[in-house]
């Protein structure tokens, strides 16, 4: 049981990394969309949005199914949903690429949660922050992915059609593994009645203070890499500071792989440390520090990519939240619990993404955009990572050390 747990976290892991790869991609392939659709680059920019208006909801069925019927059918249904969804953005109509990729997002919320619940389930708690960060690792690489390999490849004059429609097979191929692979679970909470069972579940973790300010810091810290990096990267690097193609796609690329690292690294700190909130507070100010510099430092002043990859391994601080709210709650609502979590953190997401968009675009007035449109538009995310690092003081420390600390005081 243990070694097929295993198989099926890696590969629940690997959907998540293809979920990025998809996620990620109309970023890289703006012209292409724009003339192909018909849309300018915030049209495009706002479609690549829709995804999570998908993910944010759907955060919370996932959350809520992964604890009724388990990961064996519940995440491979995510990644047929995810599959669907690819091969309707391909067909080249905006209808159907506006549910394409809401579909994409409803089915991709399945990975993360149905990994971090495989993890909560089958490993010991102690190794909890490690390997939710090992699983974000994944998720990394596949943001990484796009710049590296699907980004050259539009160049040399790959389709974007045949892109979405191999994507589309590789999702069918995964899902059928996966449903072998994971193992079977029995449950005595598929006799309680389903909207019962979820108005009680979701009740437990939403009145939980905690759970809410988890969602809040993590929602916050995402958004510079949601929303500038994934969808406006690209653009803002070539517009605002005049690199080509290519090598706005590498430097934008340097995020993801600083997440590589910084995701499973945070997560093996505070392991390590037994705390949470001084490894969420020290990644949330350098991730400042290096958000502030993209917008208002001199590029040629530092090496290349070392901004990039320092804010990536940052950033890996937004994932330790994912941890705090699983250990804030009761151990047997960790899937709904993550659940919730991505409905709060990815909310933000799909209700700002079109607003920056908007902002971006009344700013530049219809000129051509340069770089101080975008200092204006992005200026805000300094504040929700400010914001961030505020609150975590408000957190309740759950880790191994803290949770001792708070016994023995208690004992006293």
């Amino acid at each position: 049981m243990k070694s097929r747990a295993a198989a099926a976290w890696l590969l629940a892991a690997i959907v998540y990394l293809y979920q990025f790869v998809i996620r990620g991609a109309p970023g890289l392939m703006i012209g292409q969309l724009s003339e192909a659709l018909g849309l300018g680059a915030v049209a495009v920019a706002s479609l690549a949005s829709v995804f999570y208006y998908g993910y944010s909801p759907f955060s919370l069925v996932a959350g809520l199914a992964l604890d009724r019927l388990g990961a064996r059918i519940v995440i491979p249904f995510g990644t047929l949903i995810m599959a669907l969804g690819a091969l309707l953005f391909g067909t080249g109509g905006v209808a159907a690429a506006n549910l394409g990729r809401f579909l994409q997002g409803a089915g991709g919320v399945f990975s993360l949660v149905g990994a971090i619940y495989i993890a909560s389930k089958y490993f010991p708690a102690s190794h909890s922050a490690t390997l939710i960060g090992a699983t974000q690792m994944f998720g990394m690489a596949g943001a990484a992915a796009g710049p590296f390999f699907i980004g050259p490849m539009i160049v040399q004059g790959l389709p974007w059609k045949a892109f979405w429609n191999a994507s589309a097979f590789a999702g069918l191929l995964l899902a059928l593994t996966l449903f072998f692979v994971t193992p079977r679970e029995e449950s005595g909470n598929r006799r309680v009645p389903w909207v019962r069972k979820a108005a009680a579940s979701f009740a437990i973790v939403f009145r939980n203070p905690q759970s809410i300010l988890c969602g809040a810091v993590a929602g916050l810290l995402f958004l510079p890499t949601t929303i500038l990096i994934t969808i406006w990267g690209v653009q803002f690097l070539q517009q605002g500071h005049g690199f080509d193609y290519g090598e706005a796609v590498l430097r934008s690329a340097a995020v993801p792989v600083g997440w590589i690292f910084g995701c499973p690294l945070l997560g093996m700190i505070s392991d390590r440390l037994g705390r949470r909130k001084p490894v969420i507070a020290w990644g949330s100010i350098t991730l400042l520090a290096c958000v502030a510099w993209v917008l208002y430092g001199r590029a040629d002043l530092v090496p290349p990519y070392v901004v990039g990859l320092v804010a990536g391994v940052a950033s890996g601080a937004a994932m330790l939240p994912f941890t705090v709210i699983k250990e804030a709650n009761p151990p047997g609502l960790a899937g709904t619990a993550t659940g919730v979590m991505s409905f709060l953190v990815f909310t933000l997401s799909a209700l700002l993404g079109p607003v920056f968009g908007w902002i971006l675009q009344n700013t530049s007035g219809g000129e051509q955009i340069a770089l101080e449109h975008y200092q204006t538009t992005f200026q805000p995310l300094l504040w929700s990572i400010a914001i961030a690092v505020a609150l975590t003081f408000a957190l309740k420390e759950t880790g191994p050390a803290g949770r001792i600390t708070v016994a023995k005081a208690k004992a006293a």
